[in-house]
């Protein structure tokens, strides 16, 4: 009989990560948990067909895992510059797969197509209260380089904008031949 770890190992070795598709589009809501994002998915999605953002996303048994987006231009060159700086966000892995190194995965696919890409600099927020996500990403090589308020608005699905507020630092990490890979 097989254990529960060793189904869990097997399951984490079949995960397959690729780029959003639109049919993806309602699986990124996690069963409603993220439905107020619906609108700003597929914002991001259409900004993906004209080579402005990526969407990365982890898939295994026939359900999203994890998604790593990626910006290349902003408006705030701290984050994004369109050529050398890119900022990665909307980074999650369902609590049932964290710990088996899909987080890892995720950011080390957009951190090589970043570098295909010619950037340079990779950013990330990690929030105040999630020093979790900080020490993964210090462990990935990322520093904090700010402070970031995280004040933001988007409009939900049901149109109507709401005012976000989500304290963060500001980490990055410059990018090298095989950085994003797990070593």
């Amino acid at each position: 009989m097989t254990s529960v770890s060793e189904r869990r190992e097997t399951r984490a070795d079949h995960v397959i990560v690729r780029p959003v598709l639109w049919r993806d589009l309602p699986a990124l809501e996690w069963e409603g948990e993220y439905q107020h994002y619906r609108r700003v998915f597929r914002a991001n999605y259409d900004d993906m067909l004209r080579g402005q953002r990526m969407m990365w996303v982890a898939e295994a048994e026939d359900r999203l895992v994890g998604q790593v987006f990626v910006q290349m231009l902003s408006a705030d060159p701290n984050y994004a510059d369109g050529a050398r700086r890119a900022y990665l966000y909307a980074f999650r892995v369902r609590p049932d797969w964290q710990g088996r190194g899909l987080g890892t995965r995720l950011m080390a696919t957009a951190e090589d197509d970043l570098l295909k890409r010619g950037f340079r600099v990779a950013v990330i927020a990690a929030g105040r209260d999630n020093l979790r996500a900080r020490s993964l990403y210090e462990r990935l090589g990322y520093r904090v380089f700010a402070d970031d308020p995280g004040e933001w608005s988007y409009v939900d699905d049901r149109g109507r904008t709401v005012h976000a507020s989500e304290p963060a630092w500001l980490m990055q990490k410059v990018l090298t031949s095989g950085s994003g890979r797990e070593g």
